[in-house]
């Protein structure tokens, strides 16, 4: 016997100790080591504490024989007493398979979760997924948000595997008889993540030394306590401000962290669509303030309109 078993029921219990009884929980399972171990655990834990355990499969259409997968999730999930929906979704690739599977992903787990009321939905991220995220964020230039990776609680969302490895999950499964399944694309190199996870991070641990990825996931963790507290500092700010009608000389002696943040919630205040305001656009609307020679008005995503005028930073919406 390996730690693998108490460690992944220890991380599962931790969190599922924050709900109460008669709560009823969801948990999205692919059918692979990392989300077989986790239903599982889920499932012995949550009997001791009344608390109910649904799942949900999510059959991406993808592949051949897609449809068999699922039905061998919820199979397997029958043994050990766990109901399990499956869910069919059309991906529509608009911005790349990877982000265009995981939205149509995230919309059918909202829906089951919203139609089941459940208290939490958890994910069986783990430690090298955090680690790979960061990585991946950091080669785009990310800010510091993105570096943070994925938190182990936003929202709905549980993440109980965070500090978990992959390699753990699998002898989780072993060691229990758990079939899991290898998703071909997994090992698929067209994809950024797949070429982060079996080309950089191994070059990675070869030539900078062991560790790497527990070093970017606790990054990932320091980052995110410093996300949060200029969130909050540019929140409070914001409550005491027109987003519509800014005081240049006010947003300049503020820190640039916390005048950005205020730039982007006024963006969108004014009208930009959800997720279309780049860190350009955000720069480009900073200028006005920190770099002023009299440059021109703006034009930003959804007709939204920024000028100085007379110190001021003006936002108005599209008006047809």
């Amino acid at each position: 016997m390996t730690t693998a078993v108490p460690a992944v029921r220890n991380a599962v219990r931790t969190w599922l100790e924050k709900f109460e009884a008669g709560d009823t929980v969801l948990v999205a399972v692919s059918g692979g080591a990392d989300s077989l171990a986790l239903v599982y655990a889920v499932s012995i834990e949550a009997k001791k504490l009344a608390i109910t355990v649904i799942a949900v499969t999510v059959d991406h259409q993808l592949q051949e024989a897609s449809s068999t997968q699922a039905e061998k999730v919820v199979e397997q999930l029958s043994k050990f007493g766990v109901e399990c929906v499956i869910k069919k979704v059309n991906v529509d690739i608009k911005e790349g398979l990877e982000a265009s599977a995981r939205k149509v992903r995230y919309e059918a787990i909202n829906e089951v979760a919203a139609q089941e009321n459940v208290a939490a939905v958890f994910l069986g991220h783990t430690k090298d997924d955090q680690a790979e995220t960061v990585l991946l964020g950091l080669a785009r230039g990310s800010g510091t948000r993105s570096l943070s990776g994925m938190a182990h609680h936003n929202g709905i969302y549980v993440r109980p595997l965070l500090e978990i490895t992959r390699i753990q999950n699998e002898e989780f499964c072993k060691e229990l008889n758990l079939d899991y399944w290898n998703d071909p694309h997994n090992h698929n190199s067209q994809f950024a993540r797949v070429r982060v996870r079996t080309d950089a991070l191994p070059v990675l641990e070869k030539t900078i030394g062991p560790g790497i990825a527990d070093a970017l996931a606790r990054s990932a963790h320091l980052l995110r306590d410093d996300a949060d507290a200029l969130d909050h500092w540019a929140k409070r700010e914001e409550i005491q401000l027109d987003l519509h009608d800014l005081d240049c000389a006010h947003l300049e002696s503020l820190p640039r962290a916390i005048r950005t943040r205020i730039l982007r919630a006024a963006i969108y205040a004014a009208g930009a669509p959800s997720g279309s305001v780049s860190a350009d656009h955000v720069s480009a609307v900073e200028a006005l303030i920190s770099a002023w020679k009299g440059q021109s008005a703006l034009n930003l995503p959804g007709g939204v309109k920024v000028e100085r005028i007379s110190g001021r930073l003006s936002l108005s919406p599209h008006r047809p």
